[in-house]
């Protein structure tokens, strides 16, 4: 009945489930790879501060590779369709006709941060100041007493465009909310909860204080100041941040951590480190038997709506014109292939903090260096709010993944009771299709600066190519 020692120890090695650090599988050859990979993620990243930013840099990436604007070819080989600056789809036609399969990665590119308000500038005690309204789920103090950055686009009535970038370059200003002297803040801050230290009104961004000129009669004199060197140099008049798309985002590029350089630190990550890894995946991919999609999209941090979010109709209308081009017009023909779609829906979760293990449920959390992360649902609570990809299609990746030497994991977003949140994969998954998150861990989520592994991230790209060119059902 009982087995000898060294039986039992084989069957554990048989049975247990260990999970794998992915470093242990890279060699020397594949390191080099890894480090090209990592130092383009980074200067895409660091070039990539707003989603119109991303996907502006997306396009100068496919480009040169052959793929044309949809709406300036009858092709439909290697084709984008870029929606209002803000979301985009790349489409490369597979060996097999699209009614035949369509594999999709979905990934979105905005990210928390603050947008200036539509009436942003005044002055006060001789400051000279501007609004921010924040964008997604942040930790308002982690915002104070840093340099900032103003990224963005004025449109003018007569449909001219001026960026806007401030902040990035060594000799360029930057901008700064001051926080409170621990002197003074026992009382308006040091007994208030962490969502109260600082209220969203007061996320004001110090933009200048030297006056217009040394009339002290002239009324906001210190604000005219500000407006007249917009003026000059952007043509910019108060009323024109109306008609305004500017974002305030932490200055300065993403770098690499630690003595051993194996970590990227930047802003934005989540999820930018998903959507040039897709980006990447289809221009990459040999050969693929499948018709490829991937679409960056908008609005994922408040919900997904808007026309540029995924709870649109962007999708359809993309999947609609490859086939009206293809000289198919029939309704039926597109819902059938969304639903029978296979889809990654790209995104980050949360990585095991050593410091703060009591919020994750360890056995199914996801870890730094652990590879590429799964995430069955995501939700909070009861699941609430999120797709729950099937049994069947769990088993199809594992065996790409696997006979593809990819390392990854799969986990969940912290414990059942502890918090939670969504994805884009619930709106996917309206169509029927299969649907499941699958990007790399982060530390530090929606901070400014957030924390990666260079080895999860090559291996969340090396396993979009092993999903595109889905060589085990070959």
């Amino acid at each position: 009945m009982f087995n000898k020692k060294q039986d039992a120890e084989e069957l554990r090695k048989d049975l247990f489930f260990k999970r794998k650090n992915a470093w242990d599988s890279i060699d020397k050859k594949e390191y080099k790879k890894l480090e090209k990979y990592s130092k383009e993620y980074i200067e895409y990243l660091s070039a990539s501060k707003t989603e119109r930013e991303a996907i502006d840099n997306v396009i100068d990436y496919i480009i040169p590779h052959g793929y044309q604007d949809i709406n300036e070819t009858d092709s439909t080989d290697k084709i984008f369709y870029n929606h209002f600056g803000k979301a985009l789809a790349v489409f490369r036609k597979g060996k097999k006709d699209i009614n035949e399969g369509l594999n999709i990665i979905v990934a979105h590119v905005d990210s928390p941060r603050l947008d200036l308000k539509q009436h942003p500038l005044y002055e006060d005690e001789e400051l000279v100041m501007m609004k921010t309204h924040y964008y997604g789920g942040i930790k308002k103090y982690q915002w104070l007493s840093r340099p900032l950055a103003m990224h963005g686009v004025v449109v003018f009535p007569d449909n001219t465009i001026e960026n806007i970038v401030i902040g990035e370059d060594d000799d360029d200003p930057v901008f700064t909310i001051s926080d409170l002297l621990p002197h003074l803040a026992r009382k308006a801050q040091m007994n208030k909860k962490a969502n109260e230290f600082i209220p969203g009104e007061k996320l004001n961004i110090i933009v200048g204080s030297m006056p217009f000129s040394d009339d002290t009669e002239v009324k906001e004199r210190f604000k005219l100041n500000i407006l007249e060197m917009l003026n000059d140099k952007y043509g910019i008049k108060e009323e024109d941040f109306v008609s305004a798309d500017i974002e305030i985002v932490p200055a300065g590029n993403a770098r690499e951590i630690g003595f051993d350089r194996s970590l990227v630190g930047g802003y934005g990550q989540d999820d930018r480190v998903c959507s040039f890894g897709a980006m990447k995946a289809i221009l990459d991919a040999k050969e693929i038997d499948k018709s490829a999609l991937v679409l960056l999209m908008d609005k994922e941090e408040i919900g997904s709506d808007g026309a540029t979010g995924s709870n649109s109709v962007f999708l359809e209308l993309v999947i609609g014109e490859i086939l009206e081009k293809q000289g198919i017009t029939n309704n039926n023909t597109l819902m059938k292939i969304l639903a029978s779609a296979d889809c990654l829906s790209s995104d980050v979760n949360a990585a095991l903090h050593p410091d703060w293990k009591e919020v994750h449920e360890k056995r199914n959390a996801a870890y730094l260096n652990a590879g590429m992360v799964l995430s069955k649902f995501t939700g909070s609570g009861g699941k609430g709010g999120s797709n729950e990809a099937n049994a069947e299609f769990v088993a199809k990746l594992r065996r790409i993944f696997d006979d593809n030497k990819i390392i990854w994991h799969i986990s969940e977003l912290g414990k059942v009771d502890e918090g939670g949140g969504g994805t884009i994969a619930k709106f996917m998954a309206y169509y029927g299709m299969n649907v499941i998150d699958a990007g790399v861990p982060i530390l530090d989520m929606h901070s400014p600066f957030e924390i990666s592994s260079k080895a999860d991230i090559w291996m969340m790209y090396n396993g979009f190519i092993a999903f595109l060119c889905d060589v085990s059902s070959n």
